[in-house]
């Protein structure tokens, strides 16, 4: 049944100031931009990005970021920037809200641009998930289906042209058996594929259907209802099978999900990991001796390969810096072996949010979350790229992909 409520995250609450954008073409490049006739007046700021070390990649691509602050000095909204940092494209989001995991996707053969709009990321969210066609126009939009509301983690669309989305709910639990109440409010992580044309929901996971609340690495609240974020969903991609990796923050584990079933097929990590876990010579462990904590955005890159953006930090780091982690599965012998890892490039630790794209060419562009940085490693672990955005403004991913870079 579906269950509805509302909350935000304790560890990464935004509150954001109002700012809407007048029509403009930055002086780096050409740029879009929403416009409010109330506020015409008002003189859009996209934020700066300083580039600190060489430039990205031109054969992989542009960079798209979602960059988000408190309003009062630039402005949110979807972003397409240059392999040097200029400019391309930026749209302004309406006030009061944000924009979150933008990237060109296909879509029906063609390349599309897509995002999450709303509030409340890295709570219970309420938005949803738009596509724009390469000339800048809206052509799509999806909504959860069952009652719910899309959270901003992740808007993929499938090889076979459906949606992944995530929602965050609230239920109540029992957790006595794990020394808690017995009703305490809860919240649950929920993955659906939706088919984008008519809304139908065509799956859905719930992680309260499929995963212990023990395996939780959150600590309860002081009271039964506050609502206990003991999972935190945070991404789903689809595995070269078509299996879903869901990524869960508060119980450091990805698990491996039938999309036919919705059965948990393996999962690495936490305390209840398919694996034990390994470092190759000259990899680390993290201090609780495992490859990855409190950690976001699984992506096969391999037959047996995997990587994993690794906070290894909510606010505590278990390493001193987060790190994009690339880890080996032998599925006869249940090991998984931490084979390299690009730490962060000034060393510090990103307590949310992150991603780890390998691009086409073999590189892997990195956004670091809460850390207001972007940058891109070659195969061998050479920093080729590094870029920051002002104080006080980051962008929950990053990414590095090829776009026409047509005008509306």
């Amino acid at each position: 049944m579906p269950r509805t409520s509302q909350s935000t995250h304790p560890t990464w609450r935004r509150k954001w100031t109002a700012i809407v954008f007048a029509s403009a073409v930055a002086s780096t490049g050409s740029a879009i931009f929403a416009a409010s006739p109330a506020l015409a007046d008002t003189t859009p700021i996209a934020p700066p990005v300083t580039v600190l070390t060489g430039a990205a990649s031109q054969a992989d691509g542009d960079i798209f970021i979602s960059p988000f602050g408190d309003q009062s000095t630039y402005a949110n909204g979807p972003e397409i920037l240059s392999n040097t940092g200029k400019v391309i494209w930026f749209h302004a989001v309406p006030a009061g809200q944000e924009a979150s995991d933008f990237r060109a996707q296909r879509y029906q053969g063609r390349p599309v641009l897509t995002w999450w709009q709303g509030t409340g990321l890295g709570g219970l969210a309420a938005g949803t998930d738009y596509i724009y066609n390469d000339h800048y126009h809206q052509i799509a939009e999806v909504q959860a289906g069952n009652g719910y509301s899309a959270d901003g983690h992740e808007f993929l669309i499938t090889p076979w042209n459906t949606a992944l989305i995530l929602i965050y709910t609230t239920s109540t639990a029992n957790l006595a058996s794990i020394g808690g109440p017995a009703n305490q409010t809860v919240i649950d992580g929920i993955v659906q594929e939706v088919d984008i044309k008519t809304g139908k929901v065509l799956f859905q996971w719930n992680s309260a259907d499929h995963v212990p609340y023990g395996e939780s690495e959150q600590p309860l609240p002081a009271s039964a209802s506050t609502p206990w974020d003991w999972f935190h969903i945070n991404a789903v991609h689809v595995a070269r099978n078509h299996d879903l990796l869901i990524d869960a923050r508060n119980t450091w584990t990805t698990y491996d999900v039938s999309i036919r079933t919705g059965k948990v097929q393996w999962q690495l990590g936490g305390k209840n990991s398919t694996f034990a876990v390994r470092a190759a010579p000259g990899q680390t462990l993290d201090s609780a001796s495992e490859i990855f904590a409190w950690q976001h955005d699984p992506e096969q890159v391999g037959p047996n390969l995997f990587t994993f953006f690794d906070n290894d930090s909510s606010g505590s780091p278990l390493l001193p810096y987060s790190r994009a982690a690339t880890v080996r599965l032998n599925f006869s012998t249940k090991v998984a072996t931490l084979i390299s890892a690009n730490a962060q490039p000034e060393e510090l630790s990103a307590p949310s949010q992150g991603n780890a794209q390998t691009t086409r060419d073999g590189d892997q562009f990195v956004g670091w979350g809460a850390l207001p940085y972007f940058s891109e490693f070659s195969p061998s672990g050479q920093l080729l790229f590094n870029a920051e955005l002002p104080a006080g403004v980051n962008s929950y991913r990053a990414y590095q992909l090829p776009w026409p870079e047509r005008q509306a």
